[in-house]
C-alpha cells in the first residue's frame, strides 16, 4: 500500500497539543483542519460539521468556503455518513444523486465520523479537485485523526 501524503501522527500531536491548552472545541478543530490541509493536494478543503440533533453544523473549516453550513442527516455524502453510521469515501461525487456542491471544482469527497463513547460527534469532510485520490492509507490516516478527535474533544 502506498504510504498516504497525510502524515496522521503529526497531526494528532498537535491536537494532543491543543487539547491539553484549550478546551474549546473551535480551537482544537480549526487547528486540525489546517493541519490537514497542509498535507496539500488532494486535501484540497477541509470541513469539520458537527451533529446537533438531526443536523450537521459547519465550526471549522480550511480551503474554500461552503454555503452549506448546515446539513440535514441524511442529505448529501455528509447527511448519509450519520444515517448510516459509515465513513464515505467518494471517487467522483458527480455520481451522486443527491450531492451537496461546495463548489464546482470538487471531484471527490471523504467523510469520516468521530466518535466518543460509540455515539457520533460530527465528521471530518474533505474535498479534492482530483477524482478518486483517497487511497485505503488516506482513509486510515484520517480515521486515526478522527479517534483522536473523539478522545480529545469536549463534546460541545
Amino acid at each position: 500500500m502506498p504510504v498516504p501524503v497525510l502524515d496522521a501522527a503529526r497531526v494528532i500531536l498537535a491536537l494532543k497539543s491543543a487539547a491539553a491548552r484549550t478546551p474549546k472545541r473551535a480551537d482544537i478543530l480549526s487547528l486540525v483542519a489546517r493541519e490537514i490541509r497542509s498535507a496539500g493536494a488532494p486535501y484540497t478543503s477541509v470541513y469539520f460539521y458537527m451533529l446537533h440533533g438531526r443536523e450537521l453544523v459547519l465550526e471549522a473549516f480550511e480551503g474554500r468556503p461552503t454555503h452549506h453550513t448546515r446539513i440535514a442527516v441524511g442529505v448529501g455524502v455528509c447527511g448519509t455518513a450519520v444515517e448510516t453510521g459509515r465513513d464515505q469515501n467518494v471517487g467522483d461525487v458527480r455520481a451522486v444523486q443527491n450531492y451537496l456542491a461546495c463548489n464546482l471544482l470538487t471531484r471527490s469527497e471523504l467523510v469520516i465520523l468521530i466518535r466518543k463513547n460509540g455515539r457520533i460527534l460530527g465528521q471530518i469532510d474533505i474535498d479534492s479537485d482530483e477524482p478518486n485520490p483517497f487511497t485505503p492509507g488516506e482513509e486510515e490516516a484520517v480515521r486515526a485523526i478522527a479517534d483522536a478527535l473523539g478522545d480529545c474533544l469536549p463534546e460541545s
